[in-house]
């Protein structure tokens, strides 16, 4: 069992998560129950859920692979990246995950799986055309961060939660929408009150996974800046993908956005205003300040440019 990689551990992630995780199991537990009492069937509900629970942790990596277009590719055909992943996982001391490429313009990158021994890190095309090795290196080093710290883990089950509770909002507002006239009131105000408890629970779920995902992003950046020694490398990178994405039409950042919180930088073509409480990661700003603090601190002769 391959315990720990060299990355800085970052005890204030640890806590977050742990904090996240039990928040959200005391919000499974109670949404449980009341689906339990509201539908009168407690195996019906487990079984699905439970079901849904497993089917997500065990294939998370292959649905967002799947989105995103993401195929595994070989050494002989990304022969640098390769050299680069190997290199960074050689220097963290961390197991190789697998490699894909996703054949999209958009300039980005992302982890996923379950744990360090089963977990995919995938490039975009426009990414790899735009970067120079060094800024790519950043990226990397970010992305494997993620997997080393387990967080790609712990947002891939919190987001669970969040799926499922939308999940039956959106089945209980179209079986409405379809058969609403053929039912008593009595199952009208059960369907009320499972769609009421559900996008209480969406609601709920969606604002501590934002707040986890955005300092996760942190916590990769200065994991990425100190393992690579090039702060400042990582910050050309995002300033150079910020920018281009927000060059991207919207309408093409559509399928992206659901993906937001694996991302390296997220699809949404604008900085946040009033939006930041709900956005995935921080602003490129934050990003860009704390990359300099760290290039200060480390004495490096660049210092990470906001143009």
């Amino acid at each position: 069992m391959h315990m720990q990689s060299r990355f800085r551990s970052d005890r204030r992630l640890t806590v977050r998560m742990t904090v996240t995780m039990f928040l959200l199991g005391l919000l499974y537990v109670v949404f449980v129950g009341a689906l339990i009492v509201l539908l009168k069937s407690w195996v019906l509900v487990v079984v699905i859920i439970a079901a849904m629970f497993v089917a997500q942790f065990w294939f998370s990596d292959r649905i967002a692979m799947f989105a995103m277009r993401g195929r595994v590719v070989e050494r002989e055909e990304y022969p640098e990246l390769h050299a680069v992943v190997d290199r960074l996982c050689a220097l963290a001391d961390m197991p190789k995950p697998v490699v894909a490429v996703s054949e999209m313009d958009m300039p980005n990158a992302f982890a996923t799986g379950r744990s360090p021994e089963h977990a995919v890190v995938c490039v975009t095309t426009g990414l790899l055309r735009r970067l120079e090795p060094a800024e790519l290196e950043g990226v990397l080093a970010h992305e494997l961060s993620h997997v080393a710290h387990k967080d790609v883990a712990v947002i891939t089950i919190a987001s669970f939660l969040g799926v499922i509770a939308g999940l039956i909002v959106r089945f209980a507002f179209y079986s409405q929408l379809f058969g609403g006239g053929r039912r008593d009131q009595n199952t009208a105000m059960v369907f009320a009150a499972v769609m009421g408890v559900s996008a209480a629970v969406y609601a709920l779920s969606f604002l501590l996974i934002r707040a986890l995902s955005r300092y996760r992003e942190l916590a990769a950046d200065r994991a990425a800046a100190l393992l690579t020694g090039r702060p400042s490398a990582l910050a050309s990178a995002l300033t150079k993908v910020s920018g281009d994405i927000a060059k991207i039409p919207t309408k093409d950042l559509r399928t992206a956005q659901a993906f937001n919180a694996f991302y390296f930088t997220p699809a949404t073509g604008k900085e946040p205003g009033i939006e930041r409480l709900f956005s995935t990661h921080p602003s490129l700003e934050q990003r860009l300040d704390q990359l300099g603090r760290i290039s200060a601190e480390l004495g490096e002769a660049a210092t990470p440019g906001k143009a």
